[in-house]
């Protein structure tokens, strides 16, 4: 168990977060602010949705983050005739014993992959409604809790549409982050190139945390002090996307909520104890921008979502500095 004295709380957080990043990172190279924002959700107690192109190392990501936690995971590749049951597990009757039993599906892990999660059908992908909100599955009406800490990343293809089902609105705000990994640099790709294959440097990954400390770790960045006026800002930022001529679909109170966990961990990686606006607006574009819901008439015009998010955070004023206490 972590022994941190409140003054401390935050230099250990920082301590813990960097050497998570450093040992992703020897897999995952070049992808530093990626990597970040991964731990960030994580350390949120929230779910990841990369969005990319194949071969960008999504898929390295997740399991890194499993074998530096040294936590279970499980991967799930979604296809259309994927089933809900083929998620969460089915209740079976054992003749021996003369009596139904619970056989648990994939979703039962620490870090849980959904590859291509576009890819299923909306009744399969409600399949993680549930589990996603609640940390619980319901089958036959037998409530069922997974592993705590629970994280789900989900991954889709932006560029082949072809047979799959855009995920709804209901099931991306459930996603605290939306990111993209992008390609790596000139610099970075050589390293990967000529370095070990990404495959055997997770498996040389060690343990830099247990699930004990990890459930410290997040219980930890809840304490992070958040000033009034940075509330007041974050409320701010979520009205202004709601009263968006472009937007039909402004971000929800969970939208708040997320970006405000996000920037707690932010600030405690950071080795502070408080929250300061700058955390609020680097978070904000993954935190709120798949929130966010076009009109038509915005789309045609080839607005996107983050930059109509960009163009709002350039509006809504600033707290300045007054002076922070921390815990």
């Amino acid at each position: 168990m972590l022994t941190a004295t409140r003054r401390d709380h935050a230099e250990e957080f920082a301590a813990h977060f960097d050497a998570l990043a450093r040992g992703i990172e020897r897999a995952v190279i070049g992808k530093r602010d990626v990597v970040e924002l991964a731990l960030v959700c994580l350390l949120a107690g929230g779910h990841l949705l990369v969005e990319d192109v194949p071969g960008v190392g999504k898929t390295t990501l997740a399991r890194c983050l499993s074998a530096s936690l040294g936590a279970s995971w499980q991967r799930i590749q979604f296809t259309p005739d994927l089933l809900p049951s083929d998620i969460t597990g089915v209740t079976v009757y054992d003749q021996r014993a003369g009596a139904f039993e619970f056989h648990p599906g994939p979703v039962f892990a620490n870090i849980v992959l959904g590859d291509e999660i576009n890819r299923a059908s909306p009744r399969t992908q409600s399949a993680l409604l549930e589990v996603m909100e609640e940390r619980a599955i319901t089958v036959d009406g037998r409530r069922h809790l997974v592993p705590s800490p629970f994280m789900v990343i989900a991954t889709q293809n932006p560029v082949d549409m072809d047979g799959t089902y855009a995920l709804p609105e209901a099931q991306l705000d459930r996603f605290l982050m939306r990111i993209g990994i992008g390609y790596p640099e000139a610099d970075a790709e050589m390293a990967i190139l000529t370095g070990m294959p990404s495959a055997r440097a997770v498996e040389t990954l060690a343990p830099v945390v247990t699930t004990d400390e990890l459930g410290d770790l997040i219980e930890m960045a809840t304490r992070a002090f958040v000033a009034p006026p940075v509330v007041q800002y974050v409320i701010r930022i979520a009205a202004a996307s709601r009263g968006r001529a472009e937007l039909r679909l402004g971000a929800s109170p969970r939208g708040s909520l997320a970006l405000l966990a996000a920037a707690r961990v932010r600030a405690m990686a950071a080795g502070r104890a408080f929250v300061v606006p700058e955390d609020v607006r680097e978070l904000a574009g993954p935190v709120l921008a798949h929130r966010l819901l076009l009109t038509p008439e915005a789309e045609l015009q080839g607005r996107t979502a983050a930059a109509v998010l960009a163009e709002l955070l350039a509006g809504v004023p600033v707290p300045q500095p007054a002076g922070h206490r921390e815990l």
